[in-house]
């Protein structure tokens, strides 16, 4: 197994454990975590793959669902046990985008695309299961969120991978750093309330 293809498990399984999470918030039965689990867990690395004119991740391997089923049973059995399941999904969410925009750089650059191609699929790949998981289950999807530091860090650890690898590093390394920077930023959204500045309306001139 590639780097690239446990970063991509590792985020099916991060991710199942987040939309199981929604379900329970939902208070859905067990058919509904499974479905809302495997939704987020393969929605951004389905349209990555849709958009490079590839095999879909879990077509060509079923395995992933199968890690995505599991997960939204583990957390039916066990999401009453937690004592902030909001808190908890933010969190296991921080560190399924640091997986998965890692996944999603490494599957563009190991088909050569050029660097916005890169950008993008890393975003793509990172933001787009969270944003299905969120809009099914009537949530503010955390991507839209007032100032908070989301798309912002996929970007940021996108272009960190392109910038180590312009420096000379191994393709490997690039992609733990662009894991690193992309956890730091929104670890830092989390903790400390890091934000962008948002948009306000000022009064029309005469």
């Amino acid at each position: 197994m590639t780097l690239v293809q446990a970063l991509d498990l590792a985020s099916v399984f991060v991710f199942a454990l987040t939309g199981a999470l929604a379900a329970s918030r939902a208070q859905l039965d067990i058919v509904g975590f499974v479905f809302v689990a495997c939704l987020t867990a393969v929605g951004g690395g389905t349209l990555r793959d849709l958009l490079l004119d590839r095999k879909v991740i879990w077509v060509a391997e079923p395995l992933y669902l199968g890690v995505a089923s599991s997960a939204a049973v583990l957390v039916f059995l066990t999401a009453h046990l937690l004592e902030s399941r909001i808190r908890t999904l933010a969190w296991l969410d921080a560190c399924a985008l640091a997986v998965a925009v890692p996944a999603g750089t490494g599957v563009a650059l190991g088909l050569g695309q050029p660097w916005p191609i890169v950008l993008v699929t890393g975003i793509v790949t990172g933001c787009m299961g969270g944003l299905m998981r969120d809009v099914v289950c009537n949530e503010v999807p955390l991507v839209l969120k007032q100032g908070e530091l989301y798309v912002t860090c996929a970007l940021a650890g996108a272009g960190a991978a392109l910038l180590a690898l312009q420096a000379g590093q191994p393709e490997p390394v690039a992609l733990l750093i662009c894991a690193g920077v992309t956890l730091a930023l929104r670890a830092g959204s989390l903790a400390f309330g890091w934000r962008l500045p948002v948009y306000k309306a000022r009064p029309p001139r005469r």
